[in-house]
């Protein structure tokens, strides 16, 4: 979208539009049943009921794929996930006074770290999870007090770009080993996935991922590929009970590995707002601050409890953009849904069986398209790698990571997504400097 489409405001939206950001006091949209041509519903309007249900369970659709994924991948309790991701959902449309209509789901990012701490085991992985919440939390009383510009001098494109990237590729042979597992039934995952995605109509098209899953688990299920105890856990399970709940405890090593996710949170965070500003056409600028922290306390509860860190979800903007409906009444209502199936372990255990072979799979799609957005990060913000500085710093950190770089310091031992952080995160400023005052 230009600089005069911005400025003009979006279809349907006055620019002088009120954005109240009012709680639970949303304006009727027209006649509540219908939007006009090049109309939208804005943040602040709502359908009417029954519709506004219709698009928030939309909104679980959308959401449940990746959310459910990250818990299965990681070995999280899915319905404890579950929960914080629709507390953290309310906790964001509080703070951001309903102005900035978004669903808080499992962050793929965290995937990488959970997974090369797999053996600290749960309660070191969630004090993983909530330092890094908390972080985040700080972030954006930062960017709360300092503007939303900081972020693009602390960490710029090359920075976030690479760090995204190799967050994505360390986990490539994570995914390949599980994919040998069963490689039949990966196979037909694969396919199911990316045939879906790319051929699939409308919002079918956005599920790829999760038709895919279905696709894999039902040929497992028919060959005889699902684990017999997962599926005698199943059955066994009850209808309705508590999630299950764990304790953080803190481990220096594992905290080290998973603090570089906060930089792939701030990115895909800031980049949601901007894109809802954009399709909105109301400045969201003020409340940058408070989406990120609303986001890293979401996380930090998170942590506190067994669940999987969160952030804004992309798919969730499709599904807004292919319903014109913005109302942020629908995410109260995916919220609350996500929430209510929290307390289902029977829920939680179907998703537990999902074999290897569908992770492998799914994962060789996910994990490559992680280290894709870094690359698009680079790409919608034309980095020159024709610079030296771009070019060595990135292309150090970038093998330190993909390469799984693994060295200790005393006892506490970092892998590769830490070294190639903490290697950009430093040497860029560095060398950035020395090459202006060369220069001079």
């Amino acid at each position: 979208m230009n600089d005069r489409h911005r400025a003009e405001g979006a279809p349907g939206l006055s620019p002088a539009a009120p954005d109240r950001g009012r709680l639970f006091g949303w304006t009727l949209h027209g006649d509540g049943r219908s939007i006009g041509a090049g109309a939208v519903v804005a943040p602040d309007e709502r359908l009417s009921w029954p519709r506004t249900m219709g698009i928030g369970m939309q909104h679980v659709v959308a959401m449940f794929g990746a959310t459910l994924l990250v818990p299965t991948i990681t070995g999280f309790p899915v319905t404890t996930t579950l929960l914080f991701s629709g507390i953290g959902t309310v906790l964001f449309l509080l703070i951001t006074r309903n102005r900035v209509p978004s669903y808080l789901g499992s962050s793929f990012a965290f995937i990488a770290p959970l997974t090369a701490s797999a053996g600290s085991g749960i309660g070191a992985q969630l004090g993983g999870v909530l330092v890094a919440g908390a972080a985040l939390l700080l972030v954006g009383l930062a960017v709360k007090f300092a503007g939303a510009r900081v972020i693009d001098a602390v960490m710029p494109p090359v920075v976030t770009g690479a760090v995204v990237v190799l967050i994505g590729l360390n986990l490539a042979p994570v995914a390949t080993a599980s994919y040998e597992a069963q490689p039949l039934v990966a196979t037909i995952t694969l396919v199911a996935i990316v045939l879906v995605t790319v051929v699939g109509p409308g919002m079918l098209g956005r599920l790829g991922i999760l038709v895919g899953v279905v696709v894999g688990w039902v040929f497992a299920a028919v060959s005889g590929g699902l684990s017999e105890e997962r599926v005698a856990a199943l059955r066994e399970a009850d209808w309705i009970g508590l999630p299950t709940f764990h304790a953080p405890s803190f481990e220096l090593g594992v905290i080290a590995v998973t603090l570089p996710v906060v930089i792939v949170l701030v990115a895909e965070n800031v980049g949601h707002v901007k894109a809802v500003a954009a399709m909105t056409g109301r400045s969201l600028d003020d409340v940058a601050g408070d989406a990120l922290l609303a986001d890293g306390l979401a996380t930090t509860l998170a942590g506190a409890g067994g669940g999987s860190g969160t952030t804004t979800y992309a798919e969730n903007i499709g599904v807004m953009a292919a319903t014109r409906v913005y109302s942020t009444a629908a995410y109260w209502v995916a919220a609350a849904t996500a929430i209510v199936l929290a307390f289902s372990p029977k829920f939680g255990a179907l998703v537990f069986t999902v074999p290897d072979g569908v992770l492998g799979g799914a994962t060789l799609v996910l994990y490559g398209l992680i280290g894709i957005l870094g690359v698009r990060i680079w790409m919608d913000a034309k980095v020159d790698f024709t610079d030296p500085v771009n070019l060595t710093v990135v292309a150090a950190a970038l093998v330190a990571g993909i390469g799984d770089l693994t060295l200790a310091i005393g006892s506490v031992e970092l892998g590769g997504i830490a070294w190639g952080s903490v290697g950009i995160l430093v040497l860029y400023p560095v060398m950035r400097r020395l090459a202006r005052l060369r220069r001079a």
